[in-house]
């Protein structure tokens, strides 16, 4: 009885997950078919916000130079803008790498502050620093590896300016510069294209909910000072101030046309440990709201809460058992081999047609849907939709897919073992970069 109740929980679990992420797909290809024409509208602003753009760097040396010019050569007035570059406790040449930037001929007379940082907080701690000496209206983040296109910033301004009042926030999309490395990082490219181009962009169009990511993205200046800023010390910062703007009712609005060319990791201990920083930050940051779901919080907020506690307990613990269902049957099913009185542990009846067939049926369902949202989304981006991509698909979700569950897990007891004996789990954790 309890083997077929847990059957019944995990199935129908896994079903709602596939529901929802049916609906967000729905939603993002509705979108994509509305925004189908890629003629870009460039026209002059009718004001220009003063921006300040801050670059949090730790150990940056490698790329913080190509980062920094391509900030500087944006498609914005020049005047409207205030760049900080901060070489947060770096043993590296940040700090020299920034200065040679500074000092090319072409930037004479920009405005431009190098701070040698030895504070604490991690990135968030930086962001505050900055906020004490910004001048602009706008506050502009991007990560050290982090090349916004050409019009980035004058999409991410164009769309608060549609609604200053309700939007104190834009985010744009950020796309991998090294998807070509290798395997891993092609990997990475399928799932952050997906997760730009289909769940943040499914979430706006339905629901007016955005998330800012970790860089490529604008806040008013006022609006965070309101709120006191970022959280210092929080591994996800970008999260946990996406929650303090949808509490105020105000909207992080998506500005689908801003793009940032970010590096990501191209080994798997580099990405075990970023996806890890990623995973623990969130878990700390539902389990600050999950309190929301029940006092009077705008709706929003507990859309939100709900979203991330489903993604991040409900669905993944019903992965999990899942594949305990499906490795226990596996195992059993051998020994009868050798003992005929092994049984199946998890069975609807003695033939055990019914959990083979909803077992296969379930598995199919999810290889469908993951295979479709990859592909819609690579279509709606130049010359991602090829042949190659459906393949790579296929070997990562028996791959690199899998190992968001060994993250998810590892993140869990990492995050209880803090609470239990009050570990300091806040460490800036350095994604290693590499040249080109």
């Amino acid at each position: 009885m309890i083997s077929q109740i847990i059957m019944i929980v995990t199935l129908v679990s896994i079903w709602f997950s596939l529901a929802w992420s049916l609906m967000t797909l729905s939603s993002a290809t509705h979108f994509w078919l509305k925004h189908s024409n890629f003629k870009v509208n460039t026209d002059p602003l009718e004001e220009y916000p003063v921006v300040t753009i801050v670059v949090p760097a730790h150990n940056e040396d490698v790329v913080i130079a190509q980062t920094a010019s391509a900030i500087l050569d944006m498609n914005y007035p020049h005047d409207k803008v205030e760049l900080l570059l901060f070489a947060d406790n770096c043993d590296d040449n940040t700090y020299s790498e920034c200065l040679k930037v500074e000092a090319l001929p072409k930037y004479a007379g920009r405005d431009i502050t190098i701070i040698d940082r030895k504070g604490t907080g991690g990135k968030a701690g930086v962001l505050n620093d900055a906020l004490k000496m910004a001048k602009g209206d706008y506050i502009c983040v991007y990560d050290a590896d982090a090349m916004p296109e050409k019009n980035a910033l004058y999409f991410l301004v164009k769309k608060v300016l549609e609604n200053p009042d309700r939007h104190v926030a834009a985010f744009g999309r950020n796309k991998t510069r090294n998807a070509k490395q290798n395997f891993l990082t092609r990997c990475i490219n399928q799932e952050i294209v997906v997760t730009q181009r289909i769940q943040h962009v499914g979430m706006w169009h339905l629901f007016k909910i955005g998330r800012i990511p970790g860089t490529n993205f604008i806040i008013n200046r006022e609006f965070v000072e309101s709120i006191g800023g970022w959280r210092n010390g929080a591994l996800t910062e970008d999260t946990d101030i996406s929650f303090k703007i949808m509490q105020s009712g105000k909207l992080i609005a998506l500005a689908y046309n801003s793009e940032a060319f970010q590096q990501e990791p191209e080994t798997v201990k580099t990405y075990y440990m970023q996806r890890k920083r990623w995973a623990k930050g969130n878990y700390e940051v539902v389990l600050a709201n999950f309190k929301h779901l029940f006092d009077k919080s705008n709706w929003r907020v507990k859309l939100e809460v709900f979203y991330y506690s489903c993604t991040f307990f409900w669905f993944n613990a019903a992965i999990i058992l899942s594949d305990l269902v499906f490795l226990a049957n596996i195992t059993a099913m051998g020994l009868h081999l050798f003992v005929p009185d092994v049984r199946l542990p998890f069975t609807f009846d003695s033939s055990n047609i019914y959990i083979t067939q909803l077992m296969l049926f379930n598995w199919i369902l999810m290889i469908l849907l993951y295979l479709l949202q990859i592909n819609i989304s690579l279509a709606t981006q130049f010359g991602q939709a090829t042949v190659r991509q459906v393949w790579l698909a296929l070997a990562a979700y028996f791959t690199y897919a899998q190992l968001f569950i060994i993250v998810s897990i590892d993140s869990v007891i990492s995050v209880t073992l803090d609470k239990i004996f009050r570990r300091d789990g806040t460490k800036w954790v350095k994604t290693k970069r590499f040249a080109g």
